[in-house]
């Protein structure tokens, strides 16, 4: 009986023994699958980590046409019935919003009679008898738009409102181009073509103002800067081609408008002038650049005949619309490799053949270390003037009220403080000019012939 039992003790323990040791085979073998499934994954891990990298690498082709989606998220007290407010773009290429700020705070003489110098940045016209402090200015809004495409093709548009302090909101530009980079341009609206006449950091000599309206006033002298067919004008449109060879540029710009909106107050050596059809300015530009120098020559011819004029004490009109002006222009840019103590420097010239008056300018300023000084000397040689009309529409109060010669000195000055208040987009100007007139009949008026003023100016931009 105790040799039956121990047999059947010492089978157990060795069925026992068995089982265990297939338990702990299943095991190890469980554990083993368990490190391949380990490193497998790992593997596709690694895998996975270096496909990204070579997306990340490879260039992805732009979807032109996949609308973009601004979305602004609602304050936590929103109603919940109210949709999240959003702004889709189209896609069709980059947009950009931008602006500045111009405000001036200015301090001038009088300045009647002396010159059709704009001074201020509204564009009503600012003549008058009285010494003049004011604050003045406005506010841009800027919208691009641009597209590229692969081959180098591409089309935009500028559009660029402005609000004055007047209460009045205008216009600087408004245009649409296309082309191909760096090749041809195609530029159409209301725009500003090339820069014949380069003032350098000018804050206060605005002889012209910024559009191709109001820019000779009768019974002033007259500083003719190659603007008459620039473009921004308030009657009419630009159509501009344009062309890069190497370090050539080829520019021709088209500008239609009322012929009349040259003058203030539709006057012209003393006849009031009468629009009859629209004029055509034709105005080619030539310019050669390379490294820090560039020069460009110009012309801008009216080329419709019998545009405007007045009528004579024979009831006949009398064209006044003929004008052919040419221009030359040359600047060094050294802070193009000398950013900080680099001299930018500008030589321009002017000359105007008009309906009986001839006048010509020319310039020299030069920019150091936020400091310009500038020079302008202008001639102005009438042939015809009816002096009983200028008499009557200039109140006594015009310089020029006969035929003859006028020449006109102009000294102006600016300096800039950049980063006012360590902002890169924040400067201060200080501007300063003295102009008189030197003529050589007897409507001089004495001694009484020199303008001058000052300005401040804060220009933010964003």
């Amino acid at each position: 009986m105790k040799i039956k039992t121990l047999a059947l003790f010492v089978g157990a323990m060795l069925s026992t023994g068995a089982m265990a040791s297939s338990q702990q085979s299943a095991l190890e073998q469980r554990l083993n699958q368990l490190e391949q499934r380990l490193q497998a994954a790992e593997q596709r891990a690694s895998n996975a980590e270096a496909e990204i990298q070579q997306l990340k690498s490879k260039p992805q082709p732009v979807q032109a046409t996949a609308p973009v989606a601004v979305v602004s998220e609602q304050s936590v007290d929103s109603s919940t019935d109210n949709k999240s407010p959003k702004l889709t773009l189209t896609g069709y290429g980059d947009l950009k919003i931008y602006g500045d700020v111009e405000f001036n705070m200015d301090a001038a003489s009088r300045s009647n009679g002396l010159t059709s110098m704009r001074r201020s940045a509204n564009t009503n016209w600012a003549d008058g008898n009285n010494e003049r402090w004011d604050v003045n200015g406005r506010i841009l809004l800027g919208f691009d738009g641009y597209r590229r495409m692969q081959n180098g093709n591409f089309a935009g548009f500028t559009v660029q409102p402005l609000a004055d302090l007047t209460g009045h909101m205008n216009l600087d530009d408004a245009a649409f181009f296309f082309g191909h980079e760096n090749d041809w341009k195609v530029k159409v609206g209301r725009f500003e073509a090339y820069d014949m006449f380069p003032l350098n950091q000018d804050t206060f000599v605005e002889y012209s103002g910024n559009t191709a309206n109001d820019l000779y006033g009768d019974g002033y002298g007259y500083i003719y800067m190659m603007k008459e067919g620039r473009g921004r004008s308030d009657s009419g449109g630009n159509f501009m081609l344009s062309k890069n060879i190497d370090n050539w540029y080829f520019e021709l710009n088209t500008l239609l408008e009322n012929g009349t909106s040259l003058y203030q107050d539709k006057s012209y050596h003393g006849n009031e002038l009468v629009n009859d059809k629209n004029v055509a300015y034709l105005r080619p530009v030539i310019a050669w650049s390379k490294e820090r120098f560039s020069v460009a020559a110009a012309m801008e011819a009216q080329v419709v005949d019998n545009a405007y004029g007045y009528v004579d004490a024979n009831g006949q009109t009398v064209d006044q619309s003929s004008r052919t002006g040419y221009g030359l222009t040359m600047t060094w840019n050294g802070q193009k490799t000398d950013p900080d103590n680099g001299i930018v420097a500008n030589l321009n010239t002017a000359y105007l053949d008009a309906a009986d008056e001839t006048d010509f300018t020319a310039g020299v300023n030069a920019l150091w270390k936020n400091f310009e000084l500038g020079y302008i000397y202008a001639h102005n040689d009438i042939d015809k003037f009816d002096v009983t009309s200028a008499v009557q529409n200039c109140d006594s109060d015009c310089w020029i009220t006969n035929a003859g010669t006028y020449d006109i000195h102009t000294i102006h000055s600016s300096y800039l403080f950049p980063n006012v208040m360590g902002m890169k987009n924040f400067n201060i100007y200080l501007g300063s000019y003295v102009s008189w007139v030197d003529a050589d009949n007897d409507s001089s008026k004495g001694s009484d012939n020199t303008r001058y003023g000052g300005r401040v100016r804060f220009k933010y931009y964003f």
